[in-house]
C-alpha cells in the first residue's frame, strides 16, 4: 500500500510539473467581445511552439465538448520573448451556472478548473469592484483574497490594472500571480479561471505610448478580450494619442495587438439586468468632443430597458481629495448620465474610498484646459465648474430611492493611500461628498436582485466600512 500511495504521490508531483511548465499564464476567462449569457472565453499563454491544444468542458461534468480548435495571436516584441496567446469559445453554457473545463496539450490533460456563466436578467448577482490594483503590496494581495472570499459573479477593475506603465513584464510580476494563482495562499489567489475580470484603462495602463522606450508596453490590449463595439478613433486625435517609436517596434506592437487596438478603451455590454459602459477617462481624450460625447448619450439610451444602469472609468469627476482634485474633465459626461438613468458611476484613480450624494450637475461650459509637463503641452486635466443638486433626502437605509447619480471611488485596491489625513476631517470635503474613508484599503461588493441594489465597502480583513441600498419602483 505504501508503494502505491508513494507511486500516486510521484504522479501527482508529475502532472503538477508539466501542467506548470505548459503555461506562461495559466487559462482564466473573459467576457469576450460579444458578450451573451451561453458563452465565455477561455484564454492563455504559452511559448511560441506548434503544440497541439484542445480544450473541452461540460455543464454537468458527464457530457464533454470540444472547442474549435483554439486560435491564437502571437506577441513577439523588444525585450520579451516570443509567445502566443490563445483563445477557446465556451458555446452553450447554462447562464448562471456552473461549469467545468479542462485544457489538454498535445494530448495530454494539462489544466482543469470550475466556472461560472455570466447571468441572465432574472437571476442575482454578486460583482466585486477595486481599481488601482497591481502594485505589488501586502494590502492587494490581502485584497485579492478578500474578493475570492466574497465569491463574485464578475469584478471590475477601473483602471490602473498594473503598474506602474501597464507592461507585459508587470503582469507577469504583479497581476497574474495575484489574481490567477494555482492556489489560495498569501501571495494570491485561483479567482481569474473561475469568473471573468472586466476592466477600465488607468493612466498606469494606457498612458506610455513610446514603444521605443518601453517595447513591451500597452499589454492592456494584448491580453484582454472585452467589447469592441465603442468609437475607435484615429492616433493623434480626440480618443487616442500618438504611438511613438521605430516602424519595428510598432509593427511588433500593432500586429500582437490586432484589432483590440485601439477600440478596447471604450465599450459596454450587458449583465444580469444592468447595462454597463465603460470609458477611457484618461487626461489624452478630449470629452468636449461631441462625437464621443454622442456615442455615450446613444449607448445609454439604446439600453432603456436595462433596470440598472453602471458606468465604470478611471479618473473620477466628483472627489473630495486634495489628491487629482484638479482632475475634473469627466463631470462634462454628468448630464449625460442623468439623461441616460445611470445609477452609479465607479472609479478609481484617487487610492481611497469615496461616496458621493445622489447628484446632478449642470457644468459650466466646457472648464479650463490645464496643461504643464516640461514641454507645457502635457494635458493635466480640466477644471469644470458647474451647479450641482445633492438628494440629501437619501440615506441608503430606510429612504433608499435616489434622485441622481450615486458617483463611487473604489481605487484603494492596493497601492499607497491617498489623503488618510482627510478621513476625520469632514470640514476638508466638498458638499457632494457622503462618505471618505482614506486610510484603510478597501473593495466594493456589491449584490444585484431585481430592483435592488446592496452595495458594501470592505476591508482586507472584512470589515465593513460603508453600505448603502438603492431601490426602485
Amino acid at each position: 500500500m505504501k508503494h502505491i500511495i508513494a507511486s500516486l504521490f510521484a504522479a501527482c508531483i508529475a502532472f503538477a510539473a508539466y501542467a506548470q511548465q505548459s503555461f506562461i499564464t495559466t487559462p482564466y476567462l473573459q467576457i469576450g467581445s460579444h458578450p451573451n449569457p451561453a458563452s465565455m472565453q477561455l484564454i492563455w499563454h504559452a511559448t511560441d511552439s506548434n503544440d497541439e491544444w484542445m480544450v473541452e468542458y461540460s455543464n454537468d461534468g458527464t457530457a464533454w465538448k470540444k472547442t474549435a480548435v483554439p486560435a491564437y495571436h502571437r506577441v513577439a516584441v523588444a525585450g520579451i520573448d516570443a509567445h502566443r496567446v490563445y483563445h477557446a469559445t465556451l458555446a452553450g453554457l447554462i447562464p448562471g451556472k456552473k461549469f467545468m473545463y479542462r485544457v489538454n496539450r498535445n494530448g495530454q490533460n494539462v489544466f482543469n478548473a470550475e466556472g461560472q456563466a455570466i447571468k441572465n436578467p432574472d437571476q442575482p448577482y454578486r460583482f466585486v469592484a477595486f481599481g488601482d490594483i497591481g502594485a505589488e503590496t501586502h494590502d492587494q494581495r490581502l485584497l485579492a483574497n478578500r474578493a475570492f472570499l466574497s465569491k463574485p459573479d464578475f469584478v471590475v477593475v477601473p483602471g490602473d490594472i498594473v503598474y506602474e506603465y501597464g507592461l507585459i513584464s508587470d503582469y507577469r510580476k504583479k497581476f497574474w500571480p495575484v489574481y490567477n494563482a494555482a492556489k489560495t495562499d498569501t501571495s494570491g489567489v485561483p479567482l481569474m479561471r473561475s469568473v471573468p475580470f472586466i476592466a477600465a484603462v488607468g493612466n498606469h495602463d494606457a498612458d506610455s505610448r513610446d514603444l521605443d522606450k518601453s517595447p513591451d508596453a500597452l499589454a492592456y490590449f494584448l491580453y484582454w478580450d472585452q467589447p469592441l463595439n465603442g468609437p475607435t478613433g484615429k492616433e493623434g486625435g480626440t480618443l487616442v494619442p500618438l504611438l511613438k517609436g521605430s516602424d519595428a517596434n510598432r509593427k511588433a506592437f500593432l500586429n500582437a495587438a490586432g484589432d483590440t487596438y485601439p477600440g478596447m478603451t471604450n465599450y459596454s455590454f450587458d449583465y444580469g439586468n444592468a447595462h454597463w459602459t465603460v470609458l477611457d477617462a484618461d487626461t489624452y481624450v478630449d470629452w468636449t468632443d461631441p462625437e464621443l460625447v454622442n456615442w455615450v448619450a446613444n449607448d445609454l439610451a439604446a439600453s432603456k430597458n436595462a433596470v440598472w444602469h453602471f458606468v465604470m472609468f478611471h479618473h473620477p469627476g466628483f472627489n473630495s481629495s486634495r489628491e487629482h482634485y484638479e482632475q475634473q474633465q469627466m463631470r462634462l459626461l454628468a448630464p449625460i448620465f442623468e439623461a441616460g438613468h445611470v445609477d452609479i458611476v465607479f472609479n478609481g484613480h484617487v487610492h481611497n474610498y469615496q461616496r458621493s450624494y445622489p447628484l446632478r450637475f449642470l457644468p459650466d461650459k466646457k472648464g479650463t484646459l490645464l496643461v504643464g509637463g516640461k514641454d507645457n503641452k502635457t494635458v493635466r486635466g480640466r477644471v469644470v465648474n458647474g451647479k450641482w443638486t445633492l438628494d440629501k433626502q437619501f440615506d441608503g437605509k430606510t429612504k433608499t430611492n435616489a434622485n441622481g447619480v450615486i458617483y463611487v471611488i473604489t481605487g484603494a485596491g492596493g497601492q499607497e493611500l491617498y489623503n488618510p489625513e482627510q478621513t476625520n476631517d469632514p470640514d476638508s470635503w466638498q458638499k457632494f461628498t457622503s462618505r471618505f474613508i482614506a486610510d484603510t484599503h478597501s473593495l466594493t461588493v456589491a449584490d444585484v436582485n431585481g430592483k435592488t441594489v446592496k452595495v458594501r465597502q470592505v476591508s482586507g480583513e472584512g470589515k465593513e466600512l460603508d453600505a448603502f441600498v438603492i431601490t426602485k419602483k
